[in-house]
């Protein structure tokens, strides 16, 4: 069973700005908590696909390779960009409140799959084993998954009722916050090789 440090660790990743939680505050911003919960499922499931092959199969994917481990960091860096550029392009007010879907469960999920937290979580926190082995720890980093993501949901839904915040000024600040975060991804990668 995960003990209290796992837990811990766990939350201060998944409570650190990022990607992530930037498309979850937006488009809790943009449509409200209650319409944005399925974009928790885009986030879970993006997490699990990355940490749970990691933490069971391959926890020596990355060792004595960081030609590949820059790649992958590149890769997170041009989708950070494009999410960066993209919600940049949601200038007008109107254009924010009726889009439908500025933010989707498949972008939350692609990002998510990038997010260099993923990594971190299934090679160094999650314990390594068969998948009946860290069972429990899987079940609760996904219950932990589930409570900060709702927390970022919870503050886009408020940050979205003020009236002081403009959807296209939440637009801007999120689009600011990931192409500062892409710039970091990439200078990283390229101390990497």
């Amino acid at each position: 069973m995960p003990d209290s440090f796992f837990a811990f660790a766990i939350l201060a990743l998944l409570l650190t700005p990022g990607p992530t939680n930037t498309l979850l505050t937006v488009g809790a911003a943009a449509r409200g908590l209650r319409a944005s919960l399925p974009l928790l499922l885009g986030e879970i499931l993006g997490y699990l696909v990355v940490v749970v092959p990691l933490a069971t199969i391959a926890t020596s994917l990355l060792e004595g390779r960081p030609a590949l481990a820059a790649g992958l960091r590149l890769l997170a860096a041009c989708w950070v960009l494009f999410l960066a550029i993209r919600l940049w392009r949601v200038s007008s007010v109107e254009k924010a409140r009726s889009s439908s879907a500025p933010v989707t469960v498949g972008q939350v999920f692609l990002t998510t799959l990038l997010n260099p937290k993923a990594p971190i979580i299934g090679l160094v926190i999650m314990p390594h084993g068969a998948l009946v082995d860290i069972a429990p720890a899987l079940g609760l980093f996904s219950l932990l998954v589930l409570c900060a993501g709702t927390g970022f949901l919870t503050l886009g839904s408020l940050a979205g009722r003020t009236p002081l915040l403009s959807p296209r000024l939440i637009y801007r600040i999120a689009a600011f916050c990931l192409a500062a975060f892409s710039i970091g991804l990439a200078g990283s990668a390229s101390g990497m090789i």
